[in-house]
């Protein structure tokens, strides 16, 4: 009788950070569940989960020196998922759906434009002549944070501003926009390539507005959502002149006339 060949075993530190990545999707298929059953604001915190579940899979792999090609692809997937299908369909539902066709092609648009930024991101990981300092930068909106800020009419219609056909095609013009950002050639601040640094007379303020944030975030929660994305917005133009500062800074001197 031939023996079965026995599959090697998979070490458990493998499991764990495509384990979270997999929460993660549960998360924003979720989301669209509570959506269709009329529960958006348990929706948009399912959303935001799953953009906290991707921030952390990515950390967990690195600190357990569990990268794989397998999670890599894995990853990808998800944030498709998680920041192109769900928020789209979470805000067909809530205001979209108004506009009618408008609105579902906006959702389209938007899902769409955040597929092809995760796979601009994923060439550009293994573009060889790019400059160090450029990886302190995103090249457009990053996908979790499109997902954020393209919740803000969800964010505002929670706050109790009316949801009207009005406000539904303002909604679609804006999330049309925010596509656009994610696939523009915007520079975003991230801090990647030199790693975030405190001073040590910093870190205490620091932990306290942190911590005063969190609290803000469970006890306004809307409110505190809406001034952040209005926040980030604002920083955007600062992060695209520290860029092109940087870039001049970046290249060679030109050679003096003789």
């Amino acid at each position: 009788m031939k023996r079965r060949r026995r599959l090697p075993a998979i070490p458990f530190k493998l499991f764990v950070p495509n384990l979270i990545t997999v929460l993660a999707i549960c998360a924003g298929l979720s989301g669209v569940r509570m959506a269709l059953e009329g529960r958006i604001d348990i929706a948009v915190m399912l959303v935001l989960v799953a953009a906290l579940l991707d921030a952390v899979d990515g950390k967990v792999a690195r600190l357990l020196k569990a990268t794989s090609p397998f999670g890599a692809q894995m990853d990808s997937l998800a944030d498709i998922v998680n920041f192109g299908v769900a928020p789209a369909l979470v805000l067909y539902v809530f205001v979209l759906e108004m506009a009618g066709a408008i609105g579902w092609t906006a959702a389209l648009i938007y899902a769409i434009a955040c597929g092809l930024r995760l796979a601009r991101f994923n060439i550009m990981l293994d573009d060889p002549d790019r400059p160090v300092w450029k990886n302190d930068y995103f090249v457009g909106v990053p996908a979790p944070a499109g997902a954020i800020l393209v919740m803000l009419p969800i964010y505002l219609g929670l706050l109790g501003l009316e949801v009207d056909t009005g406000f539904a095609l303002v909604a679609g013009v804006y999330v049309v926009f925010v596509g656009v950002l994610m696939i523009s050639q915007l520079p975003v601040y991230s801090g990647k390539a030199s790693g975030p640094r405190v001073r040590r007379d910093l870190v205490m303020p620091l932990m306290l507005l942190i911590v005063a944030y969190v609290a803000l975030l469970a006890s306004f929660t809307w409110f505190t959502l809406t001034l952040s994305v209005l926040a980030f917005l604002v920083f955007l133009p600062f992060s695209y002149r520290a860029y092109r500062r940087r870039e001049k800074q970046s290249l060679p001197p030109l050679p003096k006339e003789g």
